[in-house]
């Protein structure tokens, strides 16, 4: 019976969670015909097309699903065999804090990973605002935590420090589905986190600043109830990329709209120090957030 080249079946897992064999390169750090070259491979051992090419990425084909499922596990049991006879499964706890504007549509994946590569890890996770993130994990309440920074908040620190590091910039944007209708005359209605939030205050304050009229048309609890909102066509969100789903739409230009700079997300550990299975989740988190 044929085996499956391991390294195959990760060039193929990441190609699909990164949307594109171009987005995997910089992750594998192989050349993009390389890992084309290893896909082609890997469908001429199948016999069946696994990915779907086109301008927007990589899709996986119904049997590319199945194969990505079967190679998750696998990859997963690999890396238990190898941390075991380095004498690196670890175990223990590690306390989480991240912010929702954080990749949310990512964040499951990224721990159902960290989940299957440390078996006896006890992950605790809280969603939070940035600021509570701050403070917890200053207070040593988190061990690591993921926050957003504005463009107005204190100057970036050194990317190279253990103890908080930049892990991506990423574009603000207004959003809404394409079910609203407006004009530019109209008063905006906006979706957004209850004030305590510093994106709403900011984007706010961007609106006041360029005397464009708004009112809040819905306040969510959260940026997965912000995503209901605004495919509801209940007003207009500020967003990062990340944080923007499928469905929804980018404006701006034509209803008058402040263009906003990009934000900061960086990660912050409760102490410079950190245990080795803090460290080793460390490591994938900001190998995952590029």
């Amino acid at each position: 019976m044929k085996r499956f080249d391991l390294e195959l079946l990760n060039t193929l897992v990441t190609a699909v969670e990164q949307g594109s064999l171009s987005a995997a390169v910089p992750i594998l750090c192989r050349s993009q015909s390389t890992l084309s070259e290893q896909v082609r491979k890997l469908e001429e051992q199948c016999g069946v097309p696994l990915l779907v090419r086109g301008k927007q990425g990589v899709v996986p084909t119904p049997a590319g699903q199945r194969l990505v499922d079967h190679a998750r596990k696998l990859l997963a049991l690999n890396d238990v065999a190898y941390q075991d006879m380095q004498g690196l499964l670890l175990a223990g706890d590690v306390r989480l804090a991240i912010t929702d504007y954080f990749r949310p549509d990512w964040v499951p994946t990224l721990l159902r990973r960290i989940r299957g590569r440390y078996p006896r890890l006890r992950l605790h996770v809280a969603i939070l605002k940035s600021a509570f993130v701050e403070e917890e994990v200053t207070a040593r309440e988190y061990d690591l935590g993921i926050s957003m920074m504005l463009p107005d908040a204190t100057p970036e620190p050194p990317t190279d420090a253990e103890q908080r590091r930049l892990l991506r910039r990423e574009p603000l944007f207004w959003v809404a589905h394409s079910s609203l209708e407006l004009t530019p005359s109209e008063p905006v209605p906006i979706v957004a986190l209850p004030a305590s939030c510093a994106l709403h205050r900011y984007t706010m304050s961007m609106l006041e600043s360029h005397r464009r009229p708004y009112y809040i048309a819905h306040s969510a609890s959260g940026v997965a109830g912000m995503h209901l909102a605004l495919s509801a066509g209940l007003g207009v969100a500020c967003l990062n990329a990340s944080a923007v789903p499928e469905g929804l739409t980018r404006i701006g230009g034509a209803l008058n709209l402040p263009r906003l700079p990009p934000v900061r997300f960086h990660m912050s550990s409760a102490t410079p120090a950190v245990s080795a299975l803090v460290a080793e989740v460390r490591g994938m988190l900001a190998q995952s957030a590029c």
